[in-house]
């Protein structure tokens, strides 16, 4: 996220500012979910399954079992019981992996799960994330921006390509292999993710931050962002699209350019009113909601150009759309903490097939795609990388792409809609993509790559540039 910076102001500000919350939140929820199985507690999905309603006396005094069809609020596991509570309130054997067989029901059958913790926070809350997701990439085709310039850009964005397309083809051709096709299949896309601000830290450490690596990474991270948004919206709804409802996606987009005519500053008027009305119909067209502040970004009243990703002189910028950023910057983090909390709690016994798919797809998948297509742009196409980078820079960045983690843990949940063992599996792949970080780091010191000396002004000017 733009503005990006290592404040003074204590540890919280430094957990914040580094994105350390979502860790935090969640290393807590494997400690809390491993020592309620231990204990043979269900306090953990109790918590995420929570009836927010009881909080003001209105919730309903019986166990939930709600059926998510939104990759969140959820079918309780029974995996004590091998039974898993259907959508009409009766229940049916559980398949061999724990999990229900109505994950496809409609919003209508699907009780009270608006009001679940775990839907409020992956549905509702995190569509501020993905808001400000889409704003990075809305203004990286902005004059300036890192995809700004196709000429520039063109060697990133095809590394990109081979970095989405790498891991998908190393997940499905492990799942053929494990005959888990039909079982796994569908979480293709998990291991596709490349997580900004983590890469982004550890391309910091490895590389120091002025070295034309950092600004490929960005530029890929950025493009890979766009693609994962396109990626949940089409190959990851819900239920069967009903694209009647995207005639309100419409009517929001064309209210929010009618506010930018009339020259509203304020973020809310636009949050409140354009925001709501196009969550609402992507719920309802059966889109995952948490996509559905993304079509009004572009709209948002903003900056001619763009200064980069992290640059510290965009916080200093107060047109529409940087309001929006600074103002829930800091909420957004908390926010993933929560998400942490709520989407990472899976027993260490959950380690199966999933977890060995995901990881063979961003550790190995996603450094051999970007890889081959920076030699297929180079070779191929004649197009040239980054002066001061070369195949040992683009080799580590590669990996480095790898720690997936914060939307191939959203990915995972959204392919595998209800929880049980597969759905935890995947999970438990996409956090141990953290492995990408001290693979890097060694795949570095054995290349005897070391970090630039660059001051920040360097690391600013790397950081906005076109790769």
């Amino acid at each position: 996220m733009s503005g990006h910076e290592t404040s003074k102001g204590g540890v919280i500000r430094f957990l914040i500012d580094n994105s350390l919350l979502l860790v935090i939140g969640a290393v807590a929820a494997l400690i809390w979910a491993n020592l309620a199985d231990r204990s043979g507690s269900s306090s953990y999905h109790d918590f995420i399954h929570y009836d927010v309603r009881n909080l003001w006396g209105g919730g309903e005094h019986h166990s939930p079992t709600p059926v998510s069809i939104d990759a969140n609020a959820a079918l309780p596991q029974a995996v004590e019981s091998g039974q898993a509570a259907s959508a009409d309130g009766a229940t049916t054997e559980s398949t061999e992996h724990g999990e229900g067989e109505h994950g496809d029901e409609s919003h209508a059958d699907s009780g009270h799960h608006w009001y679940s913790l775990s839907f409020l926070i992956n549905d509702v809350l995190m569509a501020l994330f993905f808001a400000i997701a889409a704003k990075e990439v809305w203004e990286s085709l902005l004059p300036g921006g890192a995809l700004s310039n196709p000429r520039k850009a063109a060697t990133p964005l095809l590394a990109t390509f081979g970095g989405i397309v790498g891991p998908a083809l190393f997940y499905l051709a492990g799942a053929y292999a494990t005959g888990t096709q039909a079982e796994l299949g569908q979480g293709w896309a998990v291991p596709c993710a490349t997580d900004i601000a983590f890469s982004y830290l550890v391309a910091r450490l490895i590389f120091g931050p002025g070295h034309p690596a950092i600004a490929f990474l960005l530029l890929l991270a950025i493009a890979d962002d766009a693609a994962g948004l396109m990626i949940l919206a089409i190959f990851y709804p819900s239920a069967p699209i009903e694209p009647i409802w995207l005639l309100l996606t419409a009517a929001a987009m064309a209210l929010a350019w009618l506010l930018r005519k009339l020259k509203i500053h304020s973020h809310w008027f636009y949050m409140l009113g354009p925001g709501v009305l196009s969550w609402f119909s992507f719920y309802l067209a059966h889109i995952h909601p948490a996509l559905g502040l993304v079509p009004i970004i572009p709209l948002l009243p903003s900056a001619v150009s763009d200064l980069g990703i992290f640059a510290k002189e965009e916080l200093k910028r107060d047109d529409t759309l940087n309001e929006f950023e600074h103002f829930w910057k800091t909420p957004v983090e908390c926010i993933l903490g929560l998400f942490g909390l709520a989407n990472a709690g899976v027993v260490l016994s959950s380690v199966g097939t999933g977890t060995w798919l995901v990881l063979a797809g961003l550790l190995v998948g996603k450094p051999v795609g970007i890889t081959a297509m920076t030699l297929l742009a180079e070779k191929g196409f004649r197009l040239q990388k980054p002066a001061g980078m070369d195949y040992r820079h683009v080799v580590t960045l590669g990996m480095v792409a790898g720690i997936g983690f914060t939307v191939a843990l959203f990915v995972s949940v959204a392919a595998f809609k209800i929880p049980g063992a597969t759905q935890d599996s995947v999970k438990m792949g996409a956090l141990l993509s953290f492995g990408a970080a001290p693979l890097a780091i060694l795949i570095a010191k054995l290349l005897s790559i070391r970090p630039d000396s660059d001051d920040d002004e360097e690391e600013e000017t790397e950081s906005s540039a076109a790769a």
